[in-house]
């Protein structure tokens, strides 16, 4: 037999039913953990650890694309290593040096081209680099003053008036909840159709809004989002990604570009455009096979 469970799910029903998973856990002979780089946090780790304690022969696998937790704290990436015994299994294709490559060939992933969109805010002038540069992420004070910054607003607004002439389905990856809803009013004044959901948008209203992006056919149209669309969203048609939303997480960074670059073999285009939003030096990727290589030294 197969079990699929959500992460959430899976937790809730452990908090109502603590003995369960005790009895069931000798019956189960392996254990696939998607979105791997999640499964050392102490929520998700204590049903693989009642498994695995109760039955030593469970073999477990982790799938991800960012086989790391953070962008500069090598501790706790190396938890993540040593709770899957330091191997790492990339996809290894004779003439390849990296899988990025071979799957952007076959078709699986689209050929990307990343873009920096340059600009200097007030919302700098505020931000704590020296805490940043150990590892912290950006303050919500600053991403609040870079969201009321009508410029920098105008700035993206001009940028995806521009990718709308290219792309039939674009993402807009918010600053925060506010930023999301007034650049998507904005394009829709302008006659760019556009949504948004965020964290606070109800179930049924998210459903349909992402079914109406996801759509084929039809004018084209944007999708903001701030904090929902990094994982679990698949829309294929999707070609395009404007990042606006500052970030030292390179896990985060990577979810993000993910969503624009399904290949033409799983339903999606063979080009993609990410552009992101720069408003400081701060240190980044600058394409997939980087960001995949990472992590590769604590592995």
């Amino acid at each position: 037999g197969i079990i699929v469970a959500g992460l959430d799910k899976l937790w809730s029903h452990l908090k109502k039913e603590q003995t369960e998973l005790h009895w069931l856990a000798p019956k189960i002979t392996l254990i696939i953990f998607d979105e791997a780089h999640q499964s050392i946090a102490n929520t998700w780790r204590i049903p693989i650890d009642i498994i695995t304690n109760m039955n030593p022969d469970c073999k477990f696998l982790g799938l991800t694309a960012t086989p790391g937790r953070t962008w500069s704290d090598i501790d706790e990436d190396k938890k993540l290593s040593s709770f899957y015994n330091n191997k790492k299994v990339p996809l290894e294709v004779e003439g390849y040096d990296s899988p990025i490559k071979y799957l952007v060939d076959e078709g699986y992933l689209s050929e990307v081209k990343f873009h920096s969109l340059e600009y200097r805010s007030t919302g700098t002038e505020i931000l704590d680099i020296e805490s940043i540069s150990y590892g912290k992420d950006i303050p919500k004070s600053m991403l609040t003053e870079l969201s009321s910054d009508g410029m920098r607003s105008s700035f993206i607004i001009t940028q995806k008036q521009d990718l709308i002439t290219r792309h039939e389905r674009i993402l807009l990856f918010a600053t925060n909840v506010a930023h999301a809803k007034e650049i998507s009013a904005y394009l829709n004044q302008i006659g760019i159709k556009s949504n948004y959901v965020t964290g606070a948008t109800e179930p049924k209203e998210r459903k349909k809004i992402i079914s109406d992006f996801k759509e084929e056919g039809g004018e084209p149209r944007v999708l903001c989002n701030f904090g929902v669309l990094t994982t679990g969203f698949d829309a294929p048609l999707t070609s395009a990604a404007l990042i606006a939303r500052p970030t030292t997480s390179l896990v985060l960074y990577s979810q993000m570009v993910g969503r624009a670059i399904r290949g033409p073999r799983v339903g999606g285009t063979e080009k993609a455009e990410i552009w992101t939003v720069v408003d400081t030096n701060l240190p980044g990727f600058g394409d997939l096979i980087e960001g995949f290589n990472n992590w590769d030294d604590v592995w």
